[in-house]
């Protein structure tokens, strides 16, 4: 098929696909035809089913993508205000977790929901990869504590100010303070050259991250660990990504051993409006 084609007898020309286009590359030839595509957009298409998506009547099939193929949105699933201040209120950062393992079923249902998070021109540049055996954690929390070794000797002062003294000696003491002992790690990673994918990542982390509570999981960024990817050539190397690709984020995760009550209190907003 072509880009897309549109069901005439379905059509209303109400102007929405044309409208919410973010490429801009469809128009209506007259007030009598269907949209069609505008010059170029074989080429500029991003593939993001905005068009599909919008239309009311299911008239538009893009050539990635029917209506059929689409679920609807169900209205009376969608949250009210209250309901998405107490979810993002309620949500915690997890850094106590049991000794259980996520079902890797779940694990991939979670990564597959993150898939839908936004990114720069759909570029969809997230990949994943899942640590899952607690015993390679380990070795790799140990080389973030070396990473953290050599900081204190060669960088004293950035390693004050992040406590890797503090950190250093709770592993020493058989306390991992790194990666919380957390049973598994998820790790977003792209190709080095993708101008979209630092933002990607995060956004599909975050999306991973809120969807977690609703599987009864926890989950924290693994704020030392992301440092030291970037950093400590031994902890690159151990995670064996793909040739030309960078880590960008990661996820800890795992069961709560404890649930959370109360709704702990933030600063006020400090807002400019211009």
């Amino acid at each position: 098929m072509s880009l897309f084609e549109v069901d005439e007898k379905k059509c209303k020309r109400d102007g929405a696909c044309v409208a919410e286009c973010p490429l801009g590359i469809i128009e209506f030839k007259d007030e009598n035809s269907v949209p069609t595509p505008a010059p170029g957009a074989n080429e500029l298409c991003v593939n993001c089913g905005h068009c599909v998506a919008v239309c009311p009547h299911g008239a538009l099939s893009h050539r990635s993508m029917t209506p059929e193929q689409c679920p609807p949105v169900k209205e009376e699933w969608l949250l009210n205000p209250e309901q998405v201040e107490h979810f993002l209120r309620a949500r915690r950062s997890i850094r106590t977790y049991k000794d259980k393992a996520v079902e890797r079923d779940v694990l991939a249902k979670l990564i597959d929901i993150a898939r839908f998070a936004p990114s720069g021109h759909n570029a969809q540049s997230t990949n994943w990869l899942v640590i899952y055996d607690s015993a390679k954690i380990k070795t790799l929390a140990g080389l973030v504590v070396d990473w953290m070794r050599c900081m204190m000797k060669q960088e004293p002062e950035i390693a004050r100010t992040l406590h890797m003294d503090l950190i250093v000696g709770y592993w020493d003491a058989g306390i991992d303070a790194v990666c919380r002992s957390a049973p598994h790690l998820i790790i977003a990673h792209a190709p080095e050259d993708e101008r979209t994918a630092p933002m990607a990542c995060a956004i599909a982390l975050t999306y991973l991250e809120l969807a977690v509570p609703s599987f009864g999981l926890g989950a924290c960024w693994a704020g030392f660990f992301n440092t030291a990817v970037a950093a400590w050539m031994p902890l690159r190397q151990s995670l064996g990504l793909p040739e030309g690709h960078i880590s960008l984020g990661t996820m800890m995760i795992g069961y709560p051993k404890y649930r959370y009550h109360r709704l702990p209190l933030r600063n006020e907003p400090r807002i400019m409006w211009r």
